[in-house]
């Protein structure tokens, strides 16, 4: 069983279950990818696969990388990560969102959306100062350390600074509904990252 696959966001939207009920969903492309790379415990001391998702033009890309990709015979990929698996598969073999059925839990890794320099209340939620009778403070972070002793401020200290643009991984989602014919999976609920983003999709561990 090879633990997950790679795909990209496409988007929310919602479906209406049998009783009724709207689910708000995302709605990932899940696969196809190939199989570009073995690992097995004898030559590198576990057992994985390296996936390949998303096609990629042969010119822009390396004779090294080209040289990799051509066991597969399936071209180029703009996208490869390694997944653990026991399954018995071999080079050049398709793993698409089958795996996967309603009801299953997931584990969706994206890269969240970078949002700039912001300060602590956007940040953190920091409460604010009052902003009436000439306070100076408003939106300000207040105290951030002590003069005498230790006379620095902490690391780890939570400050203004760079937001989003992280690794970020949403568990034990639920599969509400899977279309292989489409390569879709739609999941309950919200997933990190912009539209057309990479996710990592794999088995909910908490499952």
């Amino acid at each position: 069983m090879i633990n997950g696959l790679l795909g990209k966001k496409i988007g929310m939207s919602q479906v209406y279950a049998a009783d009724g009920q709207r689910i708000p969903v995302t709605v990932l492309e899940a696969g196809p990818c190939t199989i570009l790379q073995k690992k097995t415990a004898d030559s590198d001391g576990y057992e994985a696969v390296q996936l390949g998702f998303g096609a990629k033009k042969t010119h822009r890309t390396n004779k090294p990388a080209m040289g990799h990709f051509k066991k597969a015979g399936k071209g180029a990929f703009a996208h490869i990560r390694e997944f653990s698996s026991d399954a018995d598969c071999q080079i050049g073999d398709e793993v698409t969102c089958g795996m996967f059925k309603p009801g299953d839990r997931i584990d969706v890794t994206g890269t969240s959306k970078g949002k700039g320099f912001q300060g602590v209340m956007k940040r953190w939620g920091f409460a604010g100062g009052r902003a009436s009778h000439g306070s100076m403070f408003k939106r300000g972070p207040g105290s951030i350390g002590q003069s005498a002793w230790p006379s620095k401020v902490f690391k780890g200290k939570k400050m203004a600074g760079q937001m989003g643009n992280i690794r970020v991984t949403t568990q034990n989602l639920i599969v509400v509904d899977v279309r292989p014919e489409q390569n879709l999976i739609l999941v309950r609920g919200a997933v990190p990252g912009p539209k057309n983003g990479l996710v990592v999709i794999r088995k909910g561990i908490k499952a």
